[in-house]
């Protein structure tokens, strides 16, 4: 069964929650405990209706503030599709949370309060949508129902909206707007009586279309080694395997590879899942291939096609999110991990903050805050194998390591 990975996001109190609720309510996932829990708890605050958020907000802080503030991965399944819904805080404070929840998603719901329209925080969701080029994107108008159905709210919504999608650099995202109301149910499932004049999909009918392809879409070979496999059983001792995960194209038997950053060539003599032998292995596979010939292959290296190879550098440049509550400076250091490849990076320099209106850069700024997002050069200890993001997420993007405290402080998107 197919697998859709989404990613929710919108302002505060949009209902990104209460939509989640309904869909699993709706489509019959939530349990009974979980279910009369729900019931239970709206009754205790005094709510005539079900608090459908309730499905979703598990930590104590966003059940009493009524509020996301961690990333909640939420699972349930249709009789043609799996889902994974990644429920994103909407406040500005938790954007890097939204990032981490995007960043492997195939698709996108913003919400937009029907009263409120276009604010701040839609700039800059729509805007992080962009830079991971999520490739659809669903503009659910909610709360519907607080504006009586006016096809003249949704209208004028939509026409803000596209100003947004106008701006954007990125022309093949496919963006689908729906009046919803998450509380009432109006077009999550099921199609409202209330919107005679909208014609199109309900949210759940437009998912149930969307292609589940791969997070990484096809383009160039690349095999990061995870790990290299030597079994130590007598009938095996010559056995040496490469295992990793395949992005972005197909490997077969026979296929004329080099090995990064080493520019050693061979040939795949062998493509194994588990113990059993395969001609081809496809984009998203995880796999281990043998070599035609004896070459030196370690953990961090990456095998890719002959006439495909990435650049190979020590330096690069690339649009970073700031997720640390320590500001990035220049000439300071960090560990960049890219795939399996861990390197000891400095920061060159920062050439200034990125807009999420899409109004610019403000070249005036040397330093990145928490949540902020700039163009950074950084200079590498030794070379690494990498693409531009817009060619290869798998090998354009990685994420930055503070050297002293091994957390994680920054993701970015090579350009």
């Amino acid at each position: 069964m197919e697998v859709l990975k989404i990613a929710t996001a919108g302002s505060v109190d949009d209902g990104k929650s209460t939509l989640i609720g309904r869909l699993l309510y709706d489509t019959k996932s939530l349990t009974t405990d979980k279910l009369e829990a729900i019931e239970a708890k709206s009754k205790a605050n005094g709510f005539d209706y079900l608090d459908f958020s309730l499905a979703t907000d598990g930590l104590i802080a966003e059940r009493e503030q009524g509020i996301t503030i961690d990333v909640a991965h939420i699972y349930f399944s249709t009789e043609t599709k799996s889902y994974i819904i990644a429920d994103t805080p909407g406040h500005i404070e938790y954007t890097r949370n939204m990032v981490t929840g995007a960043s492997t998603s195939q698709a996108s719901i913003i919400l937009v309060d029907a009263r409120k329209g276009v604010v701040e925080q839609t700039y800059r969701h729509f805007f992080i949508n962009n830079l991971l080029r999520v490739k659809d994107v669903i503009v659910a108008i909610n709360k519907m129902d607080l504006v009586d159905y006016a096809e003249e709210v949704f209208e004028s919504v939509k026409s803000d909206f596209q100003k947004l999608i106008d701006k954007s650099d990125f022309k093949d995202q496919n963006i689908t707007f729906i009046p919803v109301s998450a509380l009432q149910g109006d077009n999550v499932v099921d199609r409202s009586s209330h919107t005679s004049w909208y014609k199109g999909q309900t949210l759940l009918e437009h998912l149930e279309e969307l292609d589940a392809q791969d997070v990484y879409e096809k383009s160039q070979v690349r095999f990061p080694i995870q790990t290299v496999i030597r079994p130590k059983k007598d009938e095996f001792h010559d056995f040496r395997g490469y295992a990793g995960k395949l992005y972005g194209g197909d490997l077969s038997v026979g296929d004329e590879v080099t090995i990064l950053p080493s520019l050693t060539t061979s040939r795949i003599k062998e493509i194994f899942f588990f113990d059993e032998k395969f001609d081809t292995a496809g984009r998203g596979s995880s796999c281990t291939i043998t070599l035609e010939d004896d070459v030196n292959v370690s953990r961090g290296d990456m095998i890719v096609k002959s006439d495909e190879k990435p650049q190979i550098e020590k330096q690069l440049t690339a649009t970073v999110c700031w997720m640390d509550n320590k500001s990035l400076n220049p000439g300071t250091n960090y560990f960049i991990q890219s795939g399996s490849s861990r390197i000891l990076a400095k920061i060159k320099s920062i050439e200034g903050t990125i807009a999420t209106d899409f109004s610019g850069e403000d070249n005036s700024k040397n330093s990145l805050g928490l949540n902020e997002i700039g163009k950074v050069s950084i200079q590498l200890s030794k070379p690494l194998a990498f693409d531009k993001y817009h060619n290869n997420k798998s090998s354009g993007s990685f994420i930055l390591i503070d050297s002293q405290t091994n957390n994680t402080s920054g993701v970015g998107f090579i350009v």
